[in-house]
């Protein structure tokens, strides 16, 4: 297995798991059983990196991972977000609400503490930027969650490099994580440069594409309901349909490789830096096993440039998230994207 790589204070596995579609997100979730399984075939499998947050499921998430992975807090790394939960409207339902105040991290880490059965939590995140509210007091909350021994470390999420600075100068930031794939590159117009200049790991979630560089994903009109997928332009029917004539020739560069899709999308993000950390999410015991092998996939540089020749960002159809979505992330964009 490669080296471990440093994430802040912490070294972990270059591939990590990321615990949202254990509870939400991609429709029916798996059932508490099937989930301890996984959790439990990745604590087997050398995982040391954890990943959840507030959001997910609105709490059921973190409820789901902390009693499983309470035992083992002493060889890995737990981490979740806050900034981003469900809040309940006058008519009792939970709507996710993005908000960077102080008094509300504060109760935002310390429900999640609870939730998930621990007293620290390793690496705590700002889910996304509240525009209403500068950086720096978003940051200097979460640095005083730290001072009282509440978290370990800061992490952002979804932000460009102007805010990225702005917070590291207030208290140094450890990681900075947002989806990075072949079909969401994004990170190279500045991010992925600014992390490794400033010391901070890039946590790349969504490596695999949401399932489409695994090529298991080809017919997005049998989306269940709930798949956050359906809402998302560049898995509407048409563009999806555009988007998967680049998996047969993705396909052959993996045979050359010796290594399945997954495999190759895996490996591909580790190879843009030694910075980098992949964070892809199953429900999927031997999908888990599939994703760990990616990271001891080797890419000579024939290889890589074969991928980056068929996936030029300006070539994939559809943006990565709706208007909505686009609005609440703070990450570059291409000039093609929606604003």
């Amino acid at each position: 297995m490669p080296s471990p790589r440093p994430l802040g204070p912490f070294t972990v596995q270059h591939v990590g798991l990321g615990c949202m579609n254990l509870s939400h997100a991609y429709g029916q979730p798996p059932s508490a059983e099937q989930a301890h399984t996984l959790l439990h075939a990745a604590l087997d499998a050398g995982v040391t990196l954890f990943d959840t947050a507030a959001l997910y499921g609105f709490g059921a998430n973190e409820r789901l991972v902390g009693p499983v992975l309470a035992p083992h807090r002493d060889r890995i790394t737990l981490c979740s977000k806050g900034g981003m939960a469900g809040v309940a409207g006058e008519d009792g339902v939970l709507r996710r609400v993005i908000d960077g105040h102080p008094k509300t991290l504060r109760q935002n880490c310390e429900d999640s503490l609870r939730r998930l059965d621990t007293e620290v939590i390793d690496l705590y995140y700002l889910h996304r930027w509240d525009p209403r509210v500068p950086i720096e007091e978003s940051v200097g909350e979460m640095a005083r969650l730290k001072e009282e021994g509440k978290i370990r470390a800061l992490g952002l999420s979804e932000v460009g490099v102007a805010t990225l600075r702005r917070a590291h100068r207030e208290h140094p930031i450890a990681a900075l994580q947002s989806e990075y794939s072949l079909w969401s590159r994004n990170a190279e117009l500045g991010t992925l440069a600014a992390c490794r200049e400033l010391g901070i790991a890039y946590v790349a979630f969504s490596p695999l594409g949401r399932a489409f560089l695994t090529g298991a994903l080809q017919d997005v009109t049998s989306l269940v309901a709930g798949d956050i997928r359906a809402a998302m332009p560049r898995f509407a029917p048409a563009a999806y349909a555009r988007n998967l004539q680049r998996l047969a020739p993705m396909q052959a560069i993996a045979q050359e490789a010796g290594c399945t899709l997954a495999e190759l999308a895996i490996a591909w993000v580790l190879h843009q830096g030694e910075h980098i950390i992949a964070l892809p999410g199953t429900t999927s015991v031997a999908h888990l096993h599939e994703d760990l092998r990616g990271g001891t996939v080797a890419l000579n540089a024939q290889t890589l440039a074969a991928l980056d020749a068929l996936f030029p960002p300006e070539a994939i159809v559809g943006d990565r998230y709706g208007p909505q979505g686009q609005r609440e992330v703070d990450t570059e964009k291409f000039p093609f994207e929606q604003r």
